[in-house]
């Protein structure tokens, strides 16, 4: 998962409307097919302990438990099982954990459906085992585009964002509005990498350059990035945008250096490339305010997400993320999907989603693309307000712009090959 003047999306959210031969009743069948042994297993892997566990963690366990109990009160005895539950593991932000992770989840678990999975290189990890496998995969807090290019598969569906999605919406903005010449710095594994190219790429687009970047280490177990933002100042041409590529503590640590070595007071304005409102929470908005950012989901966009947005809090004490939201809704979604096909057959349910139309508290004007297994929805353009506009906790955002789905993401790639 793999979320400035920054950029961050705000959010999109929706009303649980279920397209496309989701809406009915009981199993499709008379019971030809079957479910496999007579029950639904969801899997959450995801970061539970590390640098991503707050944007997703253990939270993101507790929005799929929602979706169960929502998916269990809207059929009652016309679901097409009761005996529906989740396992969860966590993959230490490791490519060779989560491989492994998933196998077991799918192999020893019974898990019909993997969830979640932030850090590329895990979430390209799972991929793999997923094709293998011949099991469902519904990646969420992950950002790499190759999972709808390179490392596509029929049994892949990425959900919720991807680098081209938050470059083509902050770095673009922040090139116009700005300054053009850019200095990136970007966690160096498949997420930041893929971020960077992203982004170098819409800057260029806007008119911008990048000139300069640098990939920190990752994990970055000593939170130290002095070497990096020193650098900044001294570049010829000077930049006057520090783009941060880091997400959830690394992108705290990235921030509070920023301040510490007031390079805003020396004409380096700050782009954010991913940003979640636990982030904000963490760094509280007197340190962001004004930033401008790309986001998928915002809790307080409009009543359908508050309400969710209030349901989670009570069960959590915490508002949601976008990928809190975006896990509940492709657990929903699945839970959907099996209901209207009557069987958990991988390559039945994946049929029933393939160009699937969407609206629901995550995705707003969402389709499934057959081409590629792209979920794309509205995303949002948003800035952080003014700590003296905070009328209360996590209303952090507000909504600068809507960006239409068919805009928000990139068209589908001539390198992936289902």
């Amino acid at each position: 998962m793999d979320m400035r003047r920054s950029v961050g999306v705000a959010a999109a959210s929706a009303a649980v409307v279920l397209v496309a031969g989701c809406g009915g009743g009981g199993p499709a069948s008379g019971g030809d097919e079957k479910l496999t042994g007579d029950k639904i297993v969801l899997g959450v892997l995801n970061d539970q302990s590390g640098a991503y566990s707050e944007l997703s963690g253990k939270n993101s366990v507790k929005a799929v438990e929602m979706a169960i109990a929502d998916f269990k009160a809207k059929y009652g005895d016309k679901a097409i099982t009761k005996d529906i539950t989740v396992e969860t593991a966590d993959h230490q932000n490791k490519p060779d954990v989560a491989n492994s992770k998933a196998a077991e989840m799918y192999d020893r678990k019974g898990v019909d459906l993997i969830l979640d999975v932030p850090t590329s290189s895990a979430a390209l990890k799972v991929a793999d085992v997923a094709k293998e496998k011949k099991k469902l995969y519904f990646n969420i807090g992950a950002a790499t585009t190759d999972l709808t290019g390179k490392s596509c598969n029929k049994y892949t569906f990425h959900y919720a964002y991807d680098t081209y999605m938050l470059a083509n919406g902050t770095g673009k903005t922040t090139t116009e509005q700005v300054g053009k010449n850019w200095y990136i710095l970007y966690p160096n594994y498949a997420f930041g990498q893929d971020m960077e190219k992203s982004f170098s790429a819409a800057i260029a687009q806007a008119g911008g350059q990048v000139v300069g970047k640098d990939g920190a280490p990752f994990p970055n177990t000593t939170g130290d990035y002095s070497s990096f933002l020193l650098k900044a100042p001294t570049l010829n041409p000077k930049p006057q945008v520090l783009g941060t590529m880091q997400a959830g503590a690394e992108l705290v640590n990235v921030v509070k250096q920023y301040n510490e070595f007031k390079l805003r007071d020396k004409g380096i304005g700050l782009a954010v490339g991913l940003m979640f409102i636990t982030d904000i929470h963490s760094l509280t908005p007197a340190a962001l305010a004004g930033t401008t950012y790309t986001d998928a989901w915002y809790w307080n966009f409009d009543q359908q997400n508050r309400a969710f947005a209030d349901r989670f809090q009570s069960a959590t004490g915490t508002r949601p993320s976008f990928a809190h939201a975006a896990n509940y809704s492709a657990a929903m979604q699945y839970l959907e999907a099996v209901q209207a096909a009557g069987t958990d057959d991988a390559d039945t349910v994946v049929k029933g989603l393939e160009g699937k139309e969407v609206n629901d508290v995550f995705l707003r004007n969402g389709k499934i693309r057959a081409e590629d297994h792209r979920v794309i929805h509205d995303a949002y353009l948003a800035q952080v307000k003014p700590q003296a506009e905070v009328t209360e906790p996590w209303d952090y955002v507000k909504v600068l712009k809507t960006i239409p789905a068919a805009e928000a993401f990139r068209a589908p790639s001539a390198d992936c090959k289902m």
